[in-house]
């Protein structure tokens, strides 16, 4: 009996003797952290949605703070814990409107497909067979890994089968974007409403052949543009936002309902209509003025 008091009593002693060393070893080598990355932190959006390339909120806070990322980083957070981040670092709060993600692709029951695919509902899976079951490598194919990745409900598939981004949801932390095997979600201003929903790169023929909504770099839109915001680019239209005054005039002129939003067929009719009578005007005001031009020499 005595043995086992003694026993009791030694693990007690070196049970506190190894307490009191690891208590002081914690002292001695305790790493100081710096108050402001818990401040950070506490403005970040807590979601761990990895939209900004960290493992975590945790880590974008230490980021931010060593300087290695911008007081932006965090798109779900927004502009006002953007300032208070930026207050905590001592530096000014940034500007700029908010962005919101936008899927190039107006496709879905208006694409062509190769194949009726049943393996498992996921797009990156769907592309490896194959290269999907749409005509258009370009095209949306409205599985969804988007939708599951966005944390915040800001994305669905539509009836047409295609992502659709709502902007009142959206924190444009782009989970979404870095979840899309063909790189069909981008980042835009969220005033701006008028968006080249495709991102077909073929030839005009190409691309019509595979997708009844799709660009064919015609361009009429450039043409109709009174402000240079529209121009083609590899084989497709792209928006200039920071031109662009969302007078939609090239939806109207669109033939393959590639511009978002796609107009009626009752407000092509109208814009046709005026565009005939301006030139019937021009044209009366040019046979006018040569008709005038002997008689004034």
């Amino acid at each position: 009996m005595t043995n086992v008091i003694y026993a009791i009593v030694v693990l007690g002693v070196l049970g506190g003797v190894f307490g009191l060393v690891l208590a002081v070893a914690s002292k001695i080598f305790e790493v100081k952290k710096d108050p402001r990355e818990e401040a950070i932190l506490s403005h970040l959006a807590g979601a761990n949605c990895g939209g900004c390339g960290y493992p975590g909120c945790a880590g974008l806070a230490a980021a931010i703070l060593a300087g290695d990322a911008p007081v932006t980083a965090c798109a779900p957070a927004g502009a006002e814990n953007a300032a208070a981040i930026a207050s905590i670092m001592g530096m000014e709060a940034p500007t700029g409107e908010r962005e919101v993600a936008f899927v190039r692709c107006n496709g879905g029951t208006s694409a062509k497909k190769r194949y009726e695919y049943v393996g498992v509902k996921e797009c990156t899976a769907a592309t490896k067979v194959a290269g999907g079951p749409l005509e258009c490598e370009y095209g949306c194919m409205g599985f969804g890994s988007c939708v599951n990745a966005c944390q915040f409900g800001a994305i669905t598939i539509n009836d047409r089968g295609v992502a659709e981004v709502n902007p009142d949801k959206c924190t444009d932390c782009m989970a979404c974007a870095a979840a899309c095997p063909r790189n069909l979600i981008v980042s835009v201003p969220v005033s701006k409403k008028v968006h080249v929903a495709c991102a077909n790169q073929d030839k005009g023929k190409a691309a019509m052949s595979v997708c009844a909504n799709s660009c064919i770099g015609c361009g009429l839109c450039t043409k109709e543009c009174k402000f240079d915001a529209i121009h083609v680019v590899n084989g497709v239209a792209v928006i200039d936002y920071d031109k662009c005054k969302n007078c939609k005039l090239c939806t109207k002129v669109c033939p393959r309902d590639a511009i978002l939003p796609v107009a009626t067929a009752e407000e092509k009719e109208k814009y046709k209509a005026i565009k005939k009578a301006q030139a019937e005007k021009a044209a009366a005001a040019a046979k006018a003025a040569a008709a005038e031009a002997p008689k004034a020499e």
